[in-house]
């Protein structure tokens, strides 16, 4: 589905030419046990955390069991991501997260953002995911 003209736009800090997030050891479709390790992968920028205003550098977010990036919730990208069960924030420069995930379907994004929590412009997404946990 495509992205918004918003989601396309993202904030105010520029994203690096060719900069791409993806998930390390998951891949759609895959059946996994819980706890659910997820690695996270980055290729173009540098992590850094939160408040870290240095250019070239973000930090990982994971949307879990939500629409796309950018058919979430008003504002996402410009006010920046929220933090709650959907919205985990890894401001600390994070590069991996263990979920204890429910039994069934879940999907899965990544999508970088800067010092202050917006995306990018343009937004770094991952693919949207959709694992099993048995």
């Amino acid at each position: 589905m495509p992205l918004s003209l918003v989601a396309q736009e993202g904030g105010e800090t520029p994203a690096p030419d060719g900069a791409q997030v993806y998930f390390v050891n998951l891949s759609d479709g895959d059946t996994v046990s819980a706890p659910v390790t997820v690695v996270f992968g980055l290729k173009g920028m540098g992590v850094a955390p939160a408040g870290t205003d240095k250019e070239n550098t973000g930090h990982h977010h994971l949307l879990i069991d939500r629409p796309a990036f950018g058919e979430g919730e008003e504002g996402e990208m410009a006010m920046g991501l929220p933090a709650d069960d959907n919205h985990r924030h890894f401001g600390g420069g994070q590069t991996e997260v263990s979920l204890d995930l429910a039994p069934g379907d879940h999907t899965l994004q990544l999508v970088m953002g800067d010092a202050g929590h917006v995306p990018h412009s343009t937004p770094i997404v991952s693919e949207r995911i959709t694992i099993t946990v048995d």
